[in-house]
């Protein structure tokens, strides 16, 4: 059974969202600033270049502004950096793969991953280690989080990095605060307009980006383990991920490979693709309706920035 996380964390959860759910890696405050201090910290990569916060940036809804990923060798990925905006009601992680299921897996891939090198991890995790345990801050951290003999480890740092990214909740947009807290001059006319065109039968949009996070699979409490399942998105080759919309805004390029830079240009593939037949009008609606879903407060919020 899945483990609840909160008897030791403030959620501080947006209304109407579920409390997320995970394994073993029980959520504290002290996990999540831990966390903190590592995603942000340089001394991650091998050659101290690059945190985990250079490819997932605050200001973009932790995401990089570029089309794709460039490791801390300047190694450029395949795949457009994914946002963290609510990743901890994640199914799968990753553009492509529906094994990596968990943040603290996914966390493992750039510290490790050598075609392309992202932190560099590989072969050298011993002197990453020794570095990060030279710091007395972490030391004190470390032993105080995972009260181990020996407690610094890989997988203590992939756990750590977790508990900080399942924190990153954003709730608190135009939408939310029509749909959750009744606010009903929350959206400008337009926006009100590109809402119904979303959730509609004719533009099919909400069949992909479901749920209160406009994704696709989302892990929820009290429900059973949901599949991993990839779909065709109908614009590019190939089967990916559906990510959340909330934030989108903020996450441009977009796709898989960052190969469409604006919203605008987004709604116009998926209209021509689809087939939708949509007017200027109707696809500057759709657009206001997304840029609705665009949460200040996150990007802005000092609890998920720098220590």
């Amino acid at each position: 059974m899945p483990t609840l996380f909160g008897a030791s964390y403030n959620w501080q959860l947006p209304a109407g969202f579920p409390l997320p759910i995970a394994g073993a890696n029980q959520q504290t405050q002290e996990k999540f600033e831990l966390g903190r201090k590592l995603f942000y910290d340089r001394r991650l990569s091998l050659n101290g270049t690059q945190s985990c916060a250079d490819c997932h940036q605050q200001r973009f809804a932790f995401t990089d502004g570029r089309a794709r990923a460039i490791g801390s060798t300047g190694q450029q990925h395949s795949r457009n950096a994914m946002t963290l905006t609510n990743a901890a009601y994640n199914a799968t992680y990753t553009w492509e793969n529906t094994r990596i299921r968990t943040l603290e897996q996914q966390a493992l891939i750039p510290m490790r991953n050598e075609h392309p090198i992202e932190l560099g991890l590989k072969h050298h995790e011993k002197e990453i280690l020794a570095r990060l345990q030279g710091d007395s801050s972490y030391d004190t951290m470390f032993r105080a989080v995972f009260r181990e003999r020996r407690p610094f480890k890989t997988d203590n740092v992939a756990k750590a990095l977790a508990a900080f990214e399942r924190g990153l909740i954003s709730g608190h947009s135009p939408y939310d605060r029509l749909v959750y807290g009744g606010e009903m001059t929350a959206l400008s006319e337009q926006a009100w307009r590109g809402m119904q065109l979303f959730f509609s039968a004719r533009t099919g949009c909400s069949a992909c980006h479901q749920g209160f996070n406009f994704s696709g699979d989302v892990r929820h409490v009290g429900k059973r383990e949901i599949a991993p399942r990839l779909v065709s998105n109908g614009v590019t080759h190939g089967k990916f991920s559906v990510p959340t919309l909330r934030n989108v805004v903020l996450t441009a390029p977009y796709m898989h490979d960052g190969s469409i830079p604006t919203l605008g240009e987004v709604v116009e593939r998926y209209s021509s693709a689809r087939h939708l037949d949509l007017n200027a009008a109707e696809k500057s609606d759709l657009v206001a309706f997304l840029e609705s879903l665009t949460d200040k407060e996150f990007v802005a919020d000092a609890r998920f920035g720098p220590p």
